[in-house]
């Protein structure tokens, strides 16, 4: 089951690319990211609302808000240089070179996660930077 959210992520971050590429033309980049925020935090909250989810913040420990404090840091970051990325570059070559952050958190999973690191996900994380490369050269 988990692998069809996965897809589904894939594909909405296929849309995001062209969207976000078509919506930043002539706006400042932060400005774009800034709205696109504003949407993904409404968003985010009716779904908790309408789950009623909202009732566990209180169990919530100082490691959770620590860790998704950072996560969002690094999202928003992220974000930040991929519009930007996005704005001065093609998304055939943006949006291939931002996917290098499953190779990435292939590796940082073993480093600090302990995760095992099995042949097809090393292989596959090195077909994704040799990717990366040829996109980038």
């Amino acid at each position: 089951m988990w692998w069809i959210y996965a897809l589904l992520s894939a594909v909405f971050a296929a849309l995001t690319a062209i969207f976000a590429k078509i919506g930043i033309k002539d706006v400042d980049s932060d400005l774009a990211t800034a709205i696109r925020t504003v949407v993904i935090v409404i968003l985010a909250w009716s779904i908790v609302f309408y789950k009623h989810a909202q009732h566990g913040l209180h169990t919530l420990n100082k490691l959770n808000w620590t860790f998704l404090i950072l996560s969002g840091f690094a999202t928003g970051l992220s974000w930040v240089f991929y519009f930007k990325a996005l704005q001065i570059g093609k998304v055939q070559q943006v949006a291939p070179v931002d996917k290098l952050s499953v190779a990435l958190a292939i590796v940082l999973s073993v480093v600090f996660l302990g995760e095992q690191l099995t042949l097809k996900n090393g292989l596959g994380a090195l077909l994704i930077i040799g990717g990366t490369i040829i996109l980038i050269l």
